[in-house]
C-alpha cells in the first residue's frame, strides 16, 4: 500500500502560510476563521432567494398559506448568517486600517439591517428584470419559465443583492455573491456596476460588466458582450489606480448585440443600437447605431 509522508507536507504548508502572512504584514491570530466563507454565503444567498420568491425558488413542498411563516423563518436564519460573515469582513477591514476601528460588530449589524430593509425594493426591481426578459424573448412561454430557467435572471438576482452589499460597505461579501452567479452562468457582473430596472441579458454566457458601469433603464444585452475598461492608469508607485470611472455609461433603451465590445468611459446614448462583433471606444449619440462596416458603406456608424 502506498504511504505518504503527511507530516512533512503539513510542515511545508505551514511554512508557506507563515511566509505569506509575513510578506503581507499579517500576524497569526488565535481563534476561528478570519475571512468570510464562500460556502456559507452560498447557503445564505439560496435562503434569501427563497424568501424573495418563495413559491418559485423556495422549498418544493411549500404551500401558499405558509408563505409568510416560511419567509420570516428563512430570513431570520439567513440574516443571522449574513451578520456573522459581515462581522468577519468588517474585522478584516479594521485590521487593514480601512476605517472600521470602533464598534465593528455594531457597524456590521447596521449594514445587515439596512440590507434586510432593502429586500422589498430588491424584489420589486427584480420583477422588472423578469418582465423585461419575458417581453424581450419570443421563446419565453411565461414569467415563471424566465425566473426558473434564464441565466440572465439568475445573474441579476445575485447582482441586485451584491450591489446593495457593495453600497453598504461590504465589498468582499458582494464580490463573493456575484462570483457564485458567475460560476453558474458565465455572466460576470461586478457588484459595483449600477444597473437600472428592466435589464435583460439574453442567453448571457460570456457577458462582462465592469465595476464603474452605469446602465440605464430597459437595456438589453446579448451573449459575449463586454462593457470594459480601455486602459488602467498607473500611480507614482507603479500600482494600478483604483476606483476611477473607467467603464461605459449605457443610457436607457439601448440594445447591444452578441459579441460587441464597448471599452472606456464612453457614453452609449439613449435608444442606440450596437451591432454584433463590433469594437466601440467612442461615444455613440442617442438613437445612433454601430455595425460592422460593409464594402459598400465604408464605415460603421450611422
Amino acid at each position: 500500500m502506498t504511504t505518504f509522508d503527511i507530516g512533512d507536507i503539513v510542515k511545508g504548508l505551514r511554512a508557506a502560510r507563515s511566509d505569506w502572512r509575513e510578506s503581507q504584514g499579517r500576524a497569526r491570530e488565535n481563534g476561528g476563521r478570519e475571512l468570510p466563507s464562500p460556502q456559507a454565503l452560498e447557503r445564505i444567498v439560496e435562503q434569501i432567494k427563497g424568501a424573495l420568491f418563495p413559491m418559485r425558488l423556495g422549498p418544493p413542498d411549500l404551500r401558499n398559506e405558509a408563505e409568510d411563516f416560511y419567509v420570516g423563518h428563512t430570513l431570520d436564519a439567513a440574516l443571522r448568517g449574513l451578520l456573522a460573515q459581515a462581522v468577519l469582513e468588517a474585522c478584516q477591514a479594521s485590521r487593514r486600517g480601512d476605517g472600521l476601528t470602533e464598534g465593528v460588530k455594531e457597524r456590521a449589524a447596521g449594514m445587515v439591517r439596512e440590507f434586510a430593509q432593502s429586500l422589498p425594493a430588491i424584489r420589486r426591481m427584480l420583477d422588472t428584470d423578469v418582465l423585461a426578459a419575458w417581453q424581450g424573448d419570443p421563446a419565453a412561454r411565461s414569467v415563471d419559465e424566465v425566473l426558473l430557467c434564464y441565466p440572465g435572471v439568475l445573474a441579476m438576482i445575485h447582482h441586485r443583492m451584491s450591489h446593495r452589499l457593495y453600497e453598504l460597505g461590504l465589498p468582499l461579501l458582494a464580490r463573493i455573491v456575484s462570483e457564485i452567479a458567475h460560476s453558474r452562468t458565465g455572466i460576470d457582473i461586478h457588484p459595483g456596476a449600477t444597473i437600472g430596472p428592466g435589464f435583460f441579458i439574453d442567453h448571457g454566457t460570456g457577458v462582462v460588466i465592469g465595476e464603474t458601469c452605469v446602465i440605464g433603464e430597459r437595456v438589453r444585452l446579448y451573449q459575449n458582450v463586454t462593457l470594459g475598461a480601455k486602459r488602467f492608469p498607473v500611480g507614482e508607485d507603479g500600482q494600478l489606480t483604483k476606483g476611477l470611472p473607467r467603464h461605459p455609461i449605457v443610457e436607457d433603451d439601448v440594445v447591444i448585440y452578441a459579441g460587441a465590445t464597448v471599452l472606456g468611459r464612453v457614453t452609449i446614448g439613449r435608444g442606440a443600437v450596437i451591432g454584433g462583433n463590433v469594437w466601440v471606444t467612442h461615444d455613440v449619440p442617442a438613437g445612433g447605431s454601430v455595425a460592422q462596416a460593409r464594402n459598400d458603406e465604408g464605415r460603421g456608424l450611422s
